[in-house]
């Protein structure tokens, strides 16, 4: 256990002063595996066995059929932008919630949220958004903290609501259920979305001017404005529809597994960017390119977060936290409080996945010892990551939004998301001291889902 958290500080204190997390990862996994194997980093029979290992990781990982999700919906996502429907849902958010004060705000909001369910990616979800939604706010005078927090903390939803990149990830690292995992996470990202309105209602009551009412739309505004977004609609349910089987009926049979109902979302992506024009030669060339250099990093920290986990097993250290716990006789709810302050604490340094990556081998094999539900864990660790997205010093989605507006300091956008946060906070409350807003979804589905 000694040597296995030694190695946990050398990660860190490497990430601290800059290492990229595969690297520190990989490196400290490496050594640490071959210092448990041969008593030394030094010993040749260790260094073997660590190389041996590394070698197998690589080329496992590489040929990890499961894993062939991962690059197809990344590419679903990006097809997703180069059609428009970014847009097309803002237009209808905007049509029914744009005449509130504040109400510019909350579509953005709810637009994050749909843009989401045909994303899976948090950081897209706040880049496309800011392109869309920035003008539109700064046009009826809306304050740059309020206009920024809202893309910023909206974008984070994209990690949550399914089809989710991280919560395939967790799926495949713990052996759980993917389709099922994708349904808990409905109703806490819609909680997610409901509490960030009440974010955007409570900033815009202590300061009127931050969020002034937008033009109400007619109802034929409305209606148009809904019909726009079929395409949304169609692509959510393909994929979601196809994989619990909605879409099983005579004479046709059209359930798919994770990685068949991302293929048919990237396909179905692809054909809508292409019917609206969206797509030319040199922008499927980029969309392709993007895709293969994401996967290639993803895969990268994948793989480093795999060498250090063989590490810290070899090194016994969940064992050893399992009996540290049932020797002391530590409360099981006392055990998630414990992890969910180190997750807090790690989000401030790590970005989302890594930190993933990293603890999720540590803290998994313990909290199901303790008898808490796989599916439940995964979506309390997925909404702490989405907590790390707008947490100084790191949040990755404020840094991004930063990079997009560029004429707004990350300082402005951190003191805006403090009442988003503050509603992460009370959401992660809610879910661990109600577990059945998690599990309610996947246990009536009951063998449905892969």
């Amino acid at each position: 256990m000694t040597i296995a958290l030694i190695g946990f500080a050398l990660v860190l204190a490497l990430v601290l002063v800059r290492v990229p997390i595969v690297f520190a990862m990989g490196l400290v996994g490496t050594l640490g595996f071959a210092h448990v194997r041969g008593g030394s980093i030094f010993d040749e029979r260790g260094l073997k066995a660590a190389l041996s290992m590394v070698g197998r990781q690589i080329t496992d990982t590489a040929q990890d059929y499961g894993l062939s999700v991962v690059p197809l919906f990344i590419l679903m996502g990006l097809f997703v932008n180069k059609g428009g429907m970014a847009r097309e849902l803002y237009a209808v958010s905007n049509a029914f919630l744009g005449h509130l004060r504040g109400g510019i705000a909350m579509a953005t909001v709810a637009a994050c949220g749909g843009f989401s369910a045909i994303c899976g990616s948090s950081l897209a979800t706040a880049a496309t958004m800011s392109k869309v939604a920035m003008p539109q706010m700064r046009r009826f005078g809306y304050s740059d903290e309020l206009s920024t927090a809202s893309i910023a903390a909206g974008g984070t939803l994209g990690i949550l609501i399914p089809p989710s990149v991280i919560l395939v990830i967790y799926g495949l690292l713990t052996e759980t259920s993917i389709g099922k995992l994708f349904m808990a996470g409905i109703l806490p990202g819609l909680i997610g979305i409901l509490f960030y309105l009440f974010a955007v209602r409570w900033t815009v009551y202590r300061n009127p001017a931050s969020g002034p009412a937008g033009e109400r739309s007619s109802w034929g505004e409305r209606l148009t404005a809904l019909r726009s977004v079929w395409a949304v609609l169609l692509l959510f349910f393909l994929v979601i529809g196809g994989l619990y089987g909605a879409l099983d009926f005579h004479p046709l049979n059209l359930t798919f597994s994770p990685t068949e109902a991302a293929g048919m979302g990237a396909m179905g992506a692809f054909l809508i960017a292409l019917s609206r024009g969206g797509l030319t030669v040199k922008s499927t060339l980029e969309v392709l390119r993007e895709t293969t250099f994401t996967t290639a990093a993803l895969f990268s920290v994948l793989i480093g977060a795999q060498i250090f986990s063989n590490f810290i097993n070899l090194a016994g250290l969940p064992e050893a936290l399992i009996a540290m716990v049932t020797a002391y006789e530590v409360p099981p709810f006392a055990v998630i409080l414990m992890i969910l302050g180190i997750y807090v604490i790690l989000g401030c340094v790590f970005e989302s996945l890594s930190m993933l990556l990293l603890t999720v081998p540590i803290f998994f094999p313990l909290v199901t010892s303790l008898g808490y539900d796989p599916i439940w864990f995964g979506i309390v660790v997925v909404v702490v990551t989405e907590i790390s997205l707008i947490t100084p010093p790191v949040g990755l989605n404020v840094f991004i939004l930063k990079g997009v507006v560029g004429d707004v300091s990350t300082g402005t956008i951190f003191r805006g998301v403090t009442p988003f946060w503050i509603a992460d906070i009370l959401r992660l409350a809610l879910i661990v001291l109600i577990p059945w807003i998690v599990l309610v979804l996947p246990e009536h589905l009951g063998s449905i889902g892969h």
